[in-house]
């Protein structure tokens, strides 16, 4: 059952296609975060302003150089030791599509530490976006029943795991990281 949701994901973001999928924090609306086609369709169905960033997943950290030019070496340390999920700001951003990277350069990474993502970005071999499953201004989802119709009939697909999990409602933490190791908490 989850590796046919995970192929179905997989063919449906393979096509530049948007996804409605479950996270390590809450349900998310989800894209190759490298197809700026695909980052403007998640950005259109969440009536979100483009200036507004988004945050990518990845499975490991290993995978950070892709996507970072400079990645300051506490980084990994702050990955493997985070106890909550844990979204941090990178200055740096590259090889992501540029409607996906904020105006300073900069791009939030999450590494997952939930089955269902991993197995995706493991099949997929690319980095997600994830934004939270709801329209811009709206509370987020604490669980599938909460998502809003527009958004489910709006994706292209719509993943069938963990529908009847509800989450604790707490987004990741955001930390934003210089490339010289000085850090800051946007959101605790």
């Amino acid at each position: 059952m989850l590796r046919d949701e995970v192929n179905k994901a997989f063919e449906v973001l393979k096509e530049g296609g948007t996804i409605l999928y479950p996270t390590d924090t809450i349900w998310g609306l989800g894209c190759d975060a490298t197809n700026p086609d695909a980052v403007e369709k998640v950005f259109k169905l969440k009536g979100r302003s483009a200036e507004k960033s988004l945050i990518v997943l990845l499975d490991t950290g290993s995978k950070l150089q892709s996507y970072v030019a400079d990645v300051p070496e506490i980084a990994y340390d702050l990955i493997e030791f985070a106890e909550n999920p844990l979204t941090i700001i990178y200055s740096g951003a590259k090889n992501l599509a540029s409607n996906a990277i904020a105006a300073d350069g900069s791009i939030g990474i999450r590494i997952v530490r939930q089955e269902f993502c991993i197995q995706l970005l493991q099949r997929f071999r690319k980095p997600i976006i994830s934004t939270s499953a709801n329209l811009s201004g709206e509370p987020s989802p604490l669980g599938f029943f909460d998502i809003s119709s527009e958004i489910i009939n709006g994706v292209d697909y719509v993943v069938n795991w963990d529908q009847n999990v509800v989450s604790n409602g707490k987004p990741s933490t955001i930390m934003k990281l210089e490339p010289g190791g000085k850090f800051s908490f946007i959101r605790k």
